[in-house]
């Protein structure tokens, strides 16, 4: 008959377990030059990522409802041009911390930690919508982080900041909002989502139909029945792009399906910026045209 393992022992088996579970997470090997793991974060949250390949440092970061995925057509071409390609999902998405009424945390600091954590001094980074809301904050607050930008389809929100109370029109306007989606219902909500990305598309849009579909309908939607809190500096960036006007070289790529203007309103205070329209294409421009987003950005890379 077996001895019992005494308490302390026990507990010393299961943080020795624990430590060899997370080493294995975050593992990298020469064969795959592969990583992932989770990384802490502020007020208990964790960020989880991916990265690939070897080189300088490429930051991937996705858009709204959407998760590391929707960077699956870019891999391959990234990785093999030489650099190690870090995919991280932010709160709220994929399998990073879920959000929480009153929780507040900026998707910036969140990312800046990502940063720190993984040793990364400077990076490229790409961002598409919501990711670009996060990258074009990072042009505006961190550009010494910053190798090159490319910012697509998103720019600096026009909202404010952390520091600002929310007011009692912003609070009622919210309310409404929350009111029609919860008459509406979160599978209806994610359908009819789809649906307005794939119309505002170009000729490929039905292509995207199947991955973009996987990704909305797995995303838990939290967002749609709950107020968030003010996860953007917003105004509080525009105030130091305005001072600062870094010259840092920026990409702006947008679809020329998704509005009559394809300027950027941030370009006046990026010296060093250009600006790019896919044609045919919409908001998706990744998924919608993957080999000319690719090409525009290689060559941003390598100018």
């Amino acid at each position: 008959m077996r001895k019992p393992i005494p308490a302390a022992a026990s507990l010393c088996i299961l943080a020795t377990s624990v430590l060899l579970l997370i080493a294995t997470c975050v593992a990298c090997t020469e064969s795959t030059r592969f990583e992932r793991g989770f990384i802490p974060v502020s007020a208990g949250g964790q960020i989880y990522y991916e990265a690939e390949g070897e080189g300088q440092p490429l930051l991937l970061l996705h858009g709204h409802t959407l998760d590391l995925r929707m960077w699956d057509p870019q891999m391959k071409a990234f990785t093999d041009a030489g650099y190690r390609v870090i995919r991280p999902e932010m709160r709220g998405y994929g399998r990073s911390s879920k959000q929480g009424e009153g929780l507040q945390f900026t998707h910036l600091d969140d990312m800046m930690t990502v940063l720190d954590s993984l040793h990364l001094d400077r990076v490229h980074v790409v961002g598409l919508s919501m990711g670009s809301f996060v990258a074009s904050e990072m042009v505006a607050m961190h550009p010494e982080r910053l190798l090159t930008a490319t910012l697509a389809s998103g720019n600096i929100r026009k909202r404010p900041g952390p520091s600002a109370p929310i007011d009692s029109t912003e609070q009622a306007k919210l309310a409404a909002e929350l009111e029609a989606n919860r008459e509406k219902g979160v599978e209806q909500w994610k359908r009819d989502w789809i649906e307005k990305l794939i119309a505002g598309g170009g000729s490929n849009a039905e292509a995207i139909r199947e991955s973009l579909t996987r990704q909305v309908m797995e995303w838990d939607g939290w967002q749609i029945l709950h107020g968030e809190g003010r996860f953007y500096y917003a105004n509080e960036a525009w105030a130091l792009l305005r001072e600062r006007k870094p010259e840092l070289p920026v990409l702006i790529i947008s679809g020329e399906m998704e509005h009559k203007s394809p300027k950027n309103a941030m370009m006046p205070y990026l010296p060093n910026s250009r600006n790019q329209v896919i044609p045919d294409c919409g908001h998706m421009t990744n998924m919608e045209k993957p080999d000319e987003f690719t090409r525009l950005v290689l060559d941003h890379l390598k100018r």
